[in-house]
């Protein structure tokens, strides 16, 4: 009887090898194909080899080792885009709850209310030559002409230095924005 090292080490022809590993010849030609199976001449492999080849196949799925590395690339690539979609959503979930606590407004509401703010200065300059043109008129002396003018200027300042942020403007243009959002059903951002 053959000791342990020479039946490990004992060629054997594809159909004795399908018969030990409980497969059809034809699936011991397809795991050679696949690069899984290596024979040793035409139809011959090394029992030990190939009995350990076609265990390491099975253990990783049936697949190749290359298409198992492969996998696993596949799976780490996968995992890492998980965490940042997984992360990106919570970075948005945080600046909603930012938005609707008035913590942090958006550009678009900051511009709104800066732009707002613009047209009531302009409103008041665009106001100040007919508002002073009879008084003016009346005053003889460019001195007077001039304090005078000083005077409605630093009026118009002393409105704009009132001028104070109110969060219930942003609060109310965040909650218009998000109604009109749910109405049409859609996602803010699209």
């Amino acid at each position: 009887m053959p000791t342990k090292e020479r039946l490990a080490d004992r060629n054997v022809t594809t159909t004795e090898l399908a018969l030990i590993l409980g497969i059809t010849g034809r699936r011991v030609q397809q795991l050679t194909q696949d690069g899984v199976l290596t024979t040793v001449s035409r139809g011959k492999f090394v029992l030990s080899d190939a009995v350990q080849a076609y265990i390491g196949s099975i253990s990783r799925g049936g697949l190749t080792k290359e298409e198992a590395e492969e996998a696993k690339k596949i799976e780490r690539v996968k995992a890492k885009a998980e965490a940042t979609l997984k992360t990106s959503k919570a970075k948005i979930a945080q600046a909603e709850a930012k938005e609707l606590s008035g913590q942090m407004h958006r550009s678009e509401d900051v511009a709104a209310m800066t732009a707002e703010l613009i047209y009531t200065i302009r409103g008041a300059l665009m106001a100040l030559p007919s508002r002073v043109a009879i008084n003016a008129a009346a005053l003889s002396d460019p001195a007077e002409v001039a304090e005078y003018m000083r005077g409605e200027v630093n009026q118009i300042a002393e409105e704009i230095v009132l001028f104070r942020y109110d969060p219930a403007k942003y609060e109310a243009r965040v909650r218009e924005r998000r109604s009109w959002t749910e109405k049409l059903g859609g996602d803010e951002d699209e």
